[in-house]
């Protein structure tokens, strides 16, 4: 029994140590995101605000740009899908993988070629693991993303929206990723970022204009709506890219939170039920100990009497 006691204490010494690494991470997971609503909370608005701009621009003008215009038929289509580049985040990249695997799906359906995007670590090696193609990835920033990095993602996009589909372009610019709720939801979304769904951002417009008890915005267009839909579309692109990567690390963060909280838990579950094997144990022994000792004073008296006689 003493060998059963010295693997229990083992086992206890080396959960513990999980434990305070699991706690560790919680604790960190924690404070980013905090940092990380605030980000959101500032890019969300410009986000809003460039999507209005841009509506209005192709909506009040005759001008039949490349990026507003429905091919007709649409033949392919980029799909950006944001995940991780670490794990120990729970479903967080299983869902985002899955959220962009049903869109791909739903694309192919409508018989269109899909070009797939891929952020994160956890989302290229799915790819690569299922020997699958990706056009392009990036890696290394997704639970800090900046301005920068958006950029970086949107050109390639932006450039194959503006090159013909026989000449290995898109007509349009899909993007599954994680949409942040509050801390405890965080909910997969599919969003179509390009051609411009036209109708209904201008409903959303207005209707947050009636929300908001202001009245409707009216631009003006110099020098003129082709050269400000030009300088328009990319930013629009950037900033939409950046608020989901944003979106994706408050998200990816409350995930891991919430896994890392639901592991320390599980390890004090753990410790519990390992001490009160350990002092069953040590009582076995403690019992076993008293038994021999009593059997052998037994015998002793059991032999001087028997002398004594």
């Amino acid at each position: 029994m003493g060998a059963q006691l010295r693997v229990y204490k083992r086992r206890i010494k080396s959960v513990t140590a999980t434990k305070k690494i699991t706690r560790a991470m919680e604790m960190i997971a924690a404070s980013r995101i905090i940092k990380a609503q605030r980000k959101v909370a500032a890019s969300t608005p410009y986000a809003d605000e460039l999507t209005a701009a841009v509506s209005a621009v192709a909506q009040g003008s005759e001008v039949k740009h490349p990026l507003t215009t429905e091919a007709d038929p649409a033949r392919r289509a980029a799909v950006l899908v944001v995940t991780s580049d670490r794990g120990l985040a729970g479903g967080y990249s299983a869902n985002a993988l899955k959220a962009g695997e049903n869109l791909t799906g739903e694309l192919i359906a409508e018989g269109k070629e899909v070009d797939t995007y891929i952020v994160g670590r956890k989302g290229v090696a799915y790819y690569a693991f299922r020997e699958r193609p990706v056009t392009q990835s990036w890696t290394g920033f997704t639970d800090s993303p900046t301005y920068a990095d958006a950029k970086a993602v949107a050109a390639p996009l932006i450039e194959a929206m503006e090159r013909d589909t026989d000449e290995g372009g898109v007509d349009e610019l899909h993007i599954a990723y994680t949409e942040f709720v509050s801390m405890m939801t965080q909910t997969p979304v599919e969003r179509r970022m390009l051609p411009l769904t036209l109708a209904s951002t201008a409903e959303e417009s207005a209707e947050a204009f009636q929300r908001a008890g202001e009245p409707h915005a009216l631009y003006d267009f110099e020098p003129s709506p082709e050269q400000v839909l030009d300088a328009l579309l990319p930013r629009y692109v950037e900033s939409r890219i950046y608020n989901a990567l944003l979106q994706s690390a408050a998200s990816e963060h409350a995930a891991r939170r919430r896994a890392m909280k639901s592991a320390t838990d599980n390890a004090e579950e753990l410790i519990r039920s390992l001490t009160r094997l350990a002092n069953q144990a040590r009582q076995a022994d403690i019992t076993q100990e008293i038994s021999e000792i009593v059997g052998g004073a037994n015998a002793l008296a059991d032999a001087t009497a028997g002398s004594e006689r």
